[in-house]
């Protein structure tokens, strides 16, 4: 199933969100300085489907490292869960 939306990124089977960090200046001007790639492909076909039922894909995740830092690089289970949630 290809999963598409506004803010998706990636090809068919590739799909990714990505959650930035950064700044916001007096002018209103973000400047990333870390994100993250939140993997769809990881999204196992039991909550994909119930997600295309719900309406709603839902990820819980921490958003510091190991180390204190911000989460980068790619992440996939265990470090997100991902859940069908109803649409509001």
């Amino acid at each position: 199933m290809d999963v598409k939306g506004p803010y998706l990124q990636g090809r068919p089977g590739g799909r990714f969100i990505y959650l930035s960090w950064g700044t916001v200046d007096d002018a209103g001007t973000f400047t990333m300085f870390r994100r993250a790639k939140l993997l769809l492909d990881a999204v196992s076909t039991d909550v994909l489907d119930a997600a295309v039922r719900t309406g709603r894909l839902h990820g819980r995740l921490g958003l510091t490292d190991a180390r204190g830092g911000p989460l980068c690089a790619r992440v996939v289970p265990p470090t997100i869960a991902l859940t069908a949630a109803p649409a509001e």
